[in-house]
């Protein structure tokens, strides 16, 4: 019986071993391609220029704005708004029916497809409040998208701390707010970050959404301009050069340059947490 038990564990470990590795292959796989086709196709000219029809020249600088504008956008107003409600929600709330619906519209929201958010973003913002398309539309539709995902890392890492440590805080005189400034928060910071990180990822590759609310401009705009003006970011110029002008080239550079950035944002975010928690 101890030798069939053995065999079975055996063998459900090799599966689970080549499952694995068969995803790592794929995600090797997928990642390599898009380098192979896409960083012979990335040039000076196309990094630092717009693009020309008079000159018949193809540029995604304004699409590599947009994108940063709104990721500086949707963090700005998504990582306070999910932090304050992830420590509400974990330190302050005492009504267990109130955290159960929150939490239940959370993980509800974290579930709805990214089109239906740049149909509501565009009926709320765009048609409602009046707002044009562009960057302040898109970004204030994605902070209902990222949201979610903040708020669940942050409260998973805040109940990670131990409750020795609030109570040697508050029993040393330290204030509520007090303590989870200098106590709780500190020792949270990696999930604070990794949530922070998961967003970005939504962001930067977020289409659907941003389709109908920060639209398809091409033009080089500043960060100013562009809140109202119809601007695109690198996935949805990605989708525009693939889908409508075959421009399969320039679509594998921009998929090579969303991974790089990807990585880039990644290596920096983990840099300040571990920064952060050094000091």
């Amino acid at each position: 019986m101890t030798s069939r038990r053995r065999a079975k564990d055996i063998l459900l470990k090799a599966v689970l071993y080549f499952c694995a590795g068969i995803t790592c292959l794929l995600l090797l796989f997928l990642i390599g391609y898009i380098f192979l086709r896409g960083i012979p196709n990335i040039s000076w000219e196309l990094l630092s220029t717009q693009t020309s029809y008079i000159r018949d020249t193809i540029g995604i600088l304004p699409n590599i704005l947009s994108t940063l504008y709104i990721i500086l956008v949707t963090m700005v107003l998504a990582v306070p708004l999910g932090v304050c409600a992830a420590i509400y929600l974990n330190e302050y709330a005492t009504n267990h029916t109130l955290v159960r619906a929150i939490s239940f519209a959370v993980e509800t929201l974290t579930g709805i497809p990214s089109i239906i958010f740049g149909l509501v973003g565009m009926l709320f913002f765009v048609q409602l409040f009046g707002l044009k398309q562009g960057i302040l539309a898109g970004g204030l539709t994605l902070v209902i998208m990222v949201l979610p995902t903040i708020i669940s890392n942050t409260r998973e890492s805040l109940k990670t701390v131990p409750n020795s440590y609030r109570e040697g805080a508050l029993a040393m005189g330290s204030g509520k707010w007090h303590m989870v400034r200098t106590v709780v928060l500190p020792n949270a910071v990696d999930g604070i970050v990794t949530g922070c990180i998961l967003a970005i990822g939504r962001i930067v590759g977020e289409s659907a959404a941003l389709l109908f609310t920060a639209g398809f401009g091409l033009a080089l705009q500043g960060f100013v301009k562009a809140l109202t003006s119809s601007s695109a970011t690198l996935t949805v110029a990605l989708y525009v050069y693939a889908s409508e002008r075959g421009e399969m080239d320039v679509a594998f550079a921009i998929a090579a340059i969303l991974m790089l950035l990807t990585f880039l944002l990644n290596f920096a975010a983990n840099f300040a947490a571990k920064k952060l928690k050094r000091n």
